[in-house]
């Protein structure tokens, strides 16, 4: 089919959905602070890092045999999991296309102004937004994922060679000094802190960085999520790119990235809220949908690590449903109160397995690129 994908809730037709292959293979040099913030508690020292920027002596005893198998474990837990989503869409009757495995040798990447490990293409929805007829990459905020889209390249080249629009935002030089100084203070797991900005000969200031995640879809509307200097950038090439055929309209902090776990449109006039004060961060003309908001998440909702303490991600992220069409949505199984929620306001619920999404950061949504959607450019702010 050709590309057209203009909302998350039309009948889906088409979607990539991320691999966990290739982290089984990188356990030992990965570097999980993508996923995981020294400021949230339960995050410290779990899982193996390269990366020097934060470091500390609870991330010293990363790589005991201990340790290392039990990553192992988590990860084979994810693959199997993951591949579960893919069978689940398929018998949904959604075709399913895959990235590109990444080789086991390549395990690292450079450009002129830095280096970094190879992040396996899971987290789809970070890296690409698509809007309408066009495959939009965006500029990256983690180094680690720099090079992510190109594991999509035959997917997009397929959509190419049918007509869709296919577009790269300008690629960061990522230096210290491309980061807005003021993520320091309000450090989000997706967000790359250097601590330390050290000077470079490719230094050219602050530059546009932003993850698809941060958009929100509606037809004929795009709302982006804007909370530092980076995503201001990037806000504003989107709004020249996409004039006279999308209206794109700023969003300020409603998150410090992400919000595909804060605000979820299930369907046309009905929002999943993580909280009722998200409605007034939004849109005048989105305050008059109904919202449905589940209950708070308990500790026990997830499953337990070491220290007894939950790893963040966000104990929301089993908000991160992904709606089949505009009466079924793919909920986590273990999500009971959420599930039971979404049926009372009429909705049929898919239940599919997803054990450590807190511990990886992800959820059905992240973890997919909507490609084929039913909707077109409908006009849902009217």
């Amino acid at each position: 089919m050709r590309l057209n994908s203009y909302d998350d809730f039309t009948p889906l037709k088409e979607v990539v959905l991320g691999s966990a292959d290739g982290y089984l293979d990188r356990v030992r040099d990965m570097s999980f602070d993508m996923f995981i913030s020294d400021n949230l508690s339960g995050a410290r020292g779990y899982y193996p890092s390269l990366s020097t920027w934060r470091d500390s002596e609870e991330r010293r005893d990363r790589n005991t045999p201990h340790r290392l198998e039990q990553k192992e474990r988590f990860l084979g837990e994810l693959v199997e999991d993951v591949e579960g989503i893919a069978a689940q869409l398929a018998a949904l009757g959604v075709t399913v296309h895959r990235p590109l495995p990444p080789a086991p040798e390549s395990t690292r990447v450079a450009t002129p102004s830095f280096g970094a490990t190879v992040t396996p293409p899971l987290n789809l929805r970070d890296n690409t937004l698509i809007m309408g007829d066009e495959i939009i990459e965006t500029p990256p905020m983690l180094r680690d994922r720099y090079f992510e889209t190109q594991f999509l390249k035959p997917v997009f080249l397929e959509y190419f060679r049918t007509g869709a629009r296919w577009t790269t935002m300008p690629r960061p030089m990522m230096t210290d000094h491309s980061f807005d100084p003021a993520n320091v203070a309000h450090a989000a797991p997706n967000i790359e802190v250097p601590l330390d900005p050290r000077a470079s000969p490719y230094d050219v200031g602050l530059e546009p960085m932003i993850d698809g995640a941060n958009c929100l879809r509606l037809g004929r509307d795009l709302i982006v999520n804007v909370s530092n200097t980076n995503h201001a950038l990037a806000f504003d090439w989107l709004r020249r790119h996409l004039e006279g055929r999308f209206r794109v309209h700023r969003m300020d902090r409603l998150t410090q990235s992400h919000i595909d776990s804060v605000v979820v449109p299930l369907r046309a006039g009905t929002l999943l809220l993580r909280d009722p004060g998200v409605v007034d961060f939004l849109p005048e003309a989105l305050r008059g949908w109904d919202v449905v908001v589940p209950p708070q998440p308990g500790v026990d909702d997830y499953p337990q690590y070491e220290n007894d303490d939950p790893i963040p991600a966000s104990p929301y992220i089993d908000l991160n449903v992904l709606s089949v069409d505009e009466d079924t949505v793919m909920v986590n199984d273990a999500c009971k109160t959420l599930m039971d929620t979404l049926e009372k306001h009429g909705f049929t619920v898919v239940p599919v397995r997803h054990r450590h999404r807190r511990l990886f950061g992800g959820g059905f949504h992240c973890f997919t690129l909507d490609t084929v959607r039913a909707g077109g450019a409908e006009d849902y702010l009217a």
